[in-house]
C-alpha cells in the first residue's frame, strides 16, 4: 500500500495520556494528514483533546535524529549503525565482565509500545541478568500499582470507562481531568447532563479548571489525603455503611486497617483541622459517599507523586472494601495513568521490581516461568535500581552505562541537576530520541536514531486494559528504527540468541503466550492473561480492534473479554482475599521553614505534554500558555516581594529555576504552583525538575513532586520585551527568554539584566540584520526606554523586536498575525510603529480554546455585544468550547467576569 497516495484513513491511536483514544488519520493531497478522532474506538467515540486533534503539526522532521551518531573530543560524528551497536556492545561486555551486570542499565519511558518494552524488558532481565530497568512511568503511576498489588494480590484496575458513566458519584482525587484527560472529563460531563442528580466532587489543594464543574471542591492541604479517607473509613464504619458479609468473606485486614484510621481520624473535626477545610465541606462529602454506594473514586498524579503515594491509594480502595463497591458497574477505585503506554509497561514489567506478565521478581516460582518461558541464560533475581536511585548510582560511579530510551530525565527527574550531573560523569551514555537536541541527548556519548508517532506500529494499553493498535502511516525518516529492533539488534550484538524477531508482530505474539504459560495450571492463575489473542496471524494483528484483558478464547475458540474484576468476589491473592491496608497517616518529609516558607506542586497546562519535545512543535498548542509560571496567592507574593507578571527565581535546597508570577485564583496560602514541560530548549532556565527534593514513597519508590519546601524572590531585570522572527535568534547574551513555536515564525519572550545604550544598532545586531539599507521601521521613546522596530523583507514582515522597562507590551496576537500576510498594508505599519492594531477587532486576545483559535478579546466583545449568558451560547456563537471542551471552565469565569465588569461600567 502507498501510504502516500491511499486516501482511506489509517486508524491509529493518540500519542498522550493515557485515555488511549482513537485517532484517524488521513492522508491529503499535499502529503499531509488530517486527523481526526476514532468515532469506533470506544475510550473516546470520535472526541479528541486539542493535543490529539493537532498530532499532524508535530511530525515534521525539523530537529529531528536521523542517523546514528558516537561523540568523540570534535563532537559528534555520523556513523553506521553496525559501528554505532558494536561501539555499545563492546563496551557492555567489557563493563559487565569486570563489574557484573548490575553495572548496566536502561531507563525507559511510557512512550514506548509494548513491543518495544517487551524487547527492553527480555534483554535486561532475561539476558543481561539485572533488573536495571526502570521507566519514567516510576515518576507518574507507581504508586498506583503498589496500592493494587498490596490490596488486590496483583496491578489490576477493576473498572471500566462506561463506570464513570454509570456512576451516581465521581470523585476525583489529585485529578485535574478537565485538563490531564479532557475526554474522560467531557464523558463525566455528558452523563452529569443526562442525570444532573449525579454528583462530582473534587479533591485538590488548587481550584483547578476541574473544580469549576463541580458540585463539591475540598481544597485539602497538599499531603493530607490519608488522613480524609481513614476519616471516611472510620465515618463508614461507624454510622454502619458497610457490607460485613463482604468483609467476612473476600476480605483480610479490616480490624487493623480500621484500628489505624481510628487513632488518629475517627473525629471529623480533628481530621477537617488537618485537612484545612471546613467541617461542614468535611461532613458533606462523608455523607455523600455514604448514601451512594455507586461511587467511582478516580485518582491520578495528586495521589501518586508524594512518599506516602502507596498508602493514600489504599486508604482510598479501604473505602471501597467496607463496603463492598468493586467489581460492580459504576462503582470502584480507578487510577487514571498520565502516559499513552503506562500500562502495557506494567504489563510487560518494565519496572524495576517486576516481571513480564504481572509476575513478582522476588518469587522464585515466578522467575522459573519467565526464564523457562525465554529459554534464557540468566533471570534477574532481586529487583533493580528505581529511577531516583539509578541516577544516585550512576553519579557515585556504581553503574558504569545508561542506556536512555524516550525519555528527557534531565528534565522530567526530581533534583534534576544531580541527573545532569550524573550523566556528564557517566563512562558510556546511549539515548534513543526521536530528537537531535534534548537536555539529556547533551550528555549521550552515543546517539540512537528511533521511530516517533505516526512512523511506529505496534500496541498500547490504556487506563482501563485496553489494548488498541498503534499504526504507522508515515514512512521511517532517514535511518530510523523502531525502539524493539534497536534492541534486538543490540542484543544479536552482545551474542543473545532469542532475539531474531520477524517483525512486532512476532514480539507481540511472544508477550501474548507468555501471558499465558503456565497460567491456567497455577494454583494462583494471573489475572493478566491475554492469551486469547497469541497465535494471531499477521493480517489478524494489522486488524485487530481495541479489547480489555483478560482476553482468554472459551472451549469453542471464541474470545471472551472481561470489562470489569472482581464480579465473583475473588482476588489475586493466594487465599482469593482482598487486603485492607493499615495507613497511618503522615506528613511529607521536608517541612516548610523560615527559609523555604512555601510548598511547591508541580503539574501539568492544558495544551502541553512533558518536556514539550511533541506539543512544542505545534503553534496551536502554543497559543494558550506561552511561558512558564509560578501561581501563588496575592498575600504571599507581597511577602516574598514580587508582583504579578514579574519574573521570579523559585529556589529550594536542591535547585533553583525562573518563572513569571501569576494569580490564579486558585492557590491557597503557603503553597506555589510550577508546571513541569519547559526545557532547557525552550527557556532559559525554567526546569522546574532542578528544584523538586528527590524523596520517594519508600513502597513504590514514587517521587514527591507535590510538596517541596521553596522561596520566591525577585528575579531583578531592566527591561522586557519580545521578538518574532522567522529565522532562529541566537540568544546566549540574554538574562532569561523562552521560545514559543508560532506559524511561520518563532517568538521569545526575553528579559535583560544589561543596559542597552544604543537600542537600534543593539536590535540589529540580536536579529543579524547587518544590512543598513534593509527596509527597517522603527520608533524609539528614549524618555521611556520604549523601544520597537520591524525588518520587513519584499513586503512581508520578516522580524520584530518590542522593548520596555515594563511587562505591557503590544499583542502577540496580532502581531503574530501579521506573519500570515504576504504583504503589509500602510495601515499596518502604521500600527506597528504604534505598537497596536488600527483597525477594530484586529486583536482578538490571548488563545482561549485551541480548537478553534479563540481568543478572550473575541469572547469578551460577543458576550457583551450580543448579550451571551451560558457556555453554549458562546459556543453557538463562536465554536469554542465545541469540541474538547476542556476550555469549558475558562469560558464560564469569562463569562461571570465580563459581566459583571460590563454591570459595574455601567453603574
Amino acid at each position: 500500500m502507498n501510504l502516500s497516495t491511499d486516501h482511506l484513513a489509517i486508524r491509529t491511536t493518540c500519542a498522550y495520556c493515557g485515555v488511549g483514544c482513537g485517532v484517524q488519520a488521513t492522508p491529503r493531497d499535499d502529503g499531509t494528514f488530517a486527523i481526526a478522532g476514532d468515532k469506533l474506538h470506544p475510550a473516546n467515540k470520535g472526541r479528541l483533546c486539542v493535543k490529539g486533534s493537532t498530532l499532524g503539526e508535530t511530525v515534521g522532521l525539523e530537529g529531528r535524529l536521523l542517523y546514528p551518531q558516537v561523540r568523540d573530543a570534535d563532537g559528534l560524528h555520523r556513523v553506521s549503525w553496525d559501528d554505532a551497536l558494536g561501539k555499545v556492545a563492546d563496551a557492555w561486555k567489557d563493563i559487565i565482565a569486570e563489574h557484573g551486570p548490575d553495572a548496566v542499565a536502561l531507563y525507559v519511558s511510557g512512550q514506548l509500545l509494548t513491543e518495544d518494552y517487551y524487547v527492553a524488558n527480555k534483554l535486561m532481565k532475561g539476558y543481561i541478568g539485572s533488573a536495571n530497568i526502570d521507566t519514567n512511568s516510576r515518576l507518574c503511576m507507581s504508586s498506583a500499582v503498589a496500592g493494587y498489588k498490596r490490596a488486590f494480590g496483583e496491578d489490576l484496575v477493576p473498572v471500566c470507562y462506561d463506570d464513570l458513566e454509570l456512576a451516581d458519584m465521581v470523585v476525583l482525587v489529585g485529578s485535574n481531568t478537565a485538563w490531564c484527560h479532557p475526554i474522560l472529563f467531557q464523558r463525566i460531563l455528558k452523563a452529569k447532563e443526562a442525570r444532573p442528580e449525579m454528583k462530582l466532587v473534587v479533591i485538590d489543594p488548587r481550584r483547578t479548571a476541574t473544580c469549576e464543574l463541580a458540585d463539591l471542591h475540598l481544597p485539602v492541604k497538599a499531603g493530607t489525603d490519608v488522613w480524609l479517607f481513614n476519616g471516611l473509613l472510620s465515618y463508614l464504619s461507624r454510622i454502619g455503611a458497610i457490607d460485613p458479609r463482604f468483609i467476612g468473606e473476600h476480605t483480610n485486614g479490616f480490624d487493623a486497617a480500621l484500628n489505624v484510621a481510628n487513632a488518629d481520624c475517627a473525629d471529623p473535626a480533628a481530621v477537617a483541622k488537618i485537612c484545612r477545610i471546613e467541617l461542614p465541606l468535611l461532613l458533606e462529602f462523608y455523607e455523600l459517599f455514604a448514601a451512594t454506594a455507586r461511587t467511582i473514586t478516580a485518582y491520578s498524579m495528586g495521589v501518586n507523586q508524594s512518599s506516602a503515594g502507596t498508602d493514600k491509594a489504599n486508604a482510598i480502595i479501604n473505602c471501597h472494601l467496607i463496603g463492598g463497591r468493586i467489581g460492580k458497574p459504576g462503582m470502584g477505585p480507578f487510577s487514571i495513568t498520565g502516559q499513552p503506554n503506562a500500562m502495557g509497561g506494567r504489563e510487560v514489567g518494565g519496572l524495576a521490581n517486576m516481571l513480564a506478565a504481572h509476575m513478582d521478581l522476588e518469587r522464585a516460582e515466578h522467575r522459573d516461568v519467565v526464564q523457562t518461558f525465554w529459554e534464557s541464560p540468566a533471570i534477574a533475581d532481586k529487583g533493580g535500581l528505581k529511577a531516583v536511585d539509578l541516577f544516585k548510582a550512576i553519579e557515585e560511579g556504581k553503574v558504569k552505562s545508561v542506556w536512555v530510551i524516550a525519555t528527557n530525565p534531565v528534565v522530567s527527574m526530581p533534583d534534576a541537576d544531580q541527573v545532569r550531573r550524573a550523566l556528564d560523569k557517566c563512562e558510556l551514555v546511549i539515548s534513543s530520541d526521536i530528537m537531535q537536541d534534548t537536555d539529556t541527548t547533551a550528555y549521550a556519548d552515543v546517539l540512537l536514531p528511533a521511530l516517533g508517532w505516526g512512523e511506529k506500529d505496534g500496541t498500547v494499553t490504556n487506563s482501563e486494559r485496553r489494548i488498541s493498535r498503534q499504526r504507522a502511516f508515515l514512512q521511517a525518516p532517514g535511518e530510523a528504527l523502531p525502539d524493539w529492533q534497536i534492541l534486538s539488534l543490540f542484543a544479536q550484538r552482545m551474542g543473545y540468541s532469542g532475539f531474531d524477531f520477524c517483525g512486532q508482530h512476532g514480539v507481540f505474539d511472544e508477550h501474548a503466550r507468555l501471558s499465558g504459560f503456565r497460567n491456567a495450571v497455577s494454583d494462583v492463575p494471573r489475572a493478566f492473561d491475554m492469551s486469547g489473542l497469541a497465535g494471531l496471524n499477521q493480517r489478524e494483528y494489522d486488524d485487530l480492534e481495541p479489547a480489555q484483558w483478560p482476553v482468554r478464547r472459551n472451549a469453542a475458540g471464541k474470545l471472551q473479554t472481561e470489562v470489569r474484576l472482581f464480579k465473583d468476589g475473588v482476588f489475586a491473592h493466594a487465599d482469593g482475599k482482598a487486603r485492607f491496608i493499615a495507613t497511618a497517616p503522615r506528613l511529607p518529609r521536608h517541612a516548610v521553614s523560615e527559609d523555604y516558607p512555601l510548598s511547591l506542586n508541580t503539574g501539568r497546562v492544558r495544551d502541553q505534554w512533558h518536556t514539550m519535545t511533541r506539543t512544542g512543535k505545534s503553534a496551536t498548542l502554543a497559543d494558550h500558555i506561552a511561558e512558564s509560571f509560578v501561581d501563588m496567592h496575592p498575600q504571599d507574593a507581597l511577602l516574598s516581594g514580587v508582583k504579578e507578571g514579574e519574573l521570579a527565581r523559585v529556589t529550594s535546597e536542591w535547585g533553583a529555576m525562573v518563572a513569571r508570577v501569576q494569580h490564579g485564583g486558585g492557590i491557597p496560602r503557603g503553597s506555589v504552583f510550577i508546571p513541569i514541560h519547559w526545557s532547557g530548549q525552550t527557556a532559559s532556565d525554567a526546569r522546574v525538575g532542578a528544584v523538586v527534593n528527590p524523596v520517594v514513597d519508600p513502597v513504590s519508590g514514587e517521587p514527591e513532586f507535590k510538596h517541596t519546601p521553596v522561596r520566591v524572590e525577585q528575579f531583578r531585570v531592566n527591561w522586557h520585551g519580545f521578538i518574532l522572527s522567522r529565522d532562529e535568534v541566537n540568544l546566549d547574551s540574554i538574562a532569561h527568554w523562552t521560545r514559543i513555536q508560532g506559524r511561520e515564525f518563532a517568538r521569545y519572550e526575553l528579559a535583560g539584566r544589561n543596559t542597552i545604550k544604543d537600542h537600534a544598532a543593539w536590535a540589529r545586531a540580536l536579529l543579524g540584520v547587518e544590512d543598513l539599507d534593509a527596509d527597517w521601521l522603527e520608533y524609539e521613546d528614549k524618555t521611556a526606554g520604549v523601544y520597537r522596530a520591524v525588518h520587513v523583507v519584499d513586503d512581508r514582515i520578516a522580524q520584530c523586536i518590542f522593548l520596555s522597562p515594563r511587562q505591557d507590551m503590544p499583542s502577540r496576537a496580532w502581531l503574530a498575525s501579521l506573519f500570515a500576510r504576504e504583504q503589509l498594508s500602510e495601515i499596518d505599519r502604521v500600527g506597528l510603529l504604534v505598537g497596536m492594531p488600527v483597525e477594530k477587532g484586529a486583536d482578538t486576545g490571548p488563545t482561549v480554546c485551541s480548537c478553534f483559535g479563540v481568543g478572550r478579546n473575541t469572547i469578551c466583545n460577543a458576550i457583551i455585544e450580543k448579550d451571551l449568558k451560558t457556555v453554549p451560547e458562546v459556543t453557538v456563537c463562536l465554536k469554542a468550547g465545541g469540541n474538547c471542551g476542556s476550555c469549558v471552565p475558562e469560558i464560564k469565569k469569562i463569562l461571570v467576569q465580563t459581566r459583571v465588569e460590563a454591570e459595574e461600567a455601567r453603574l
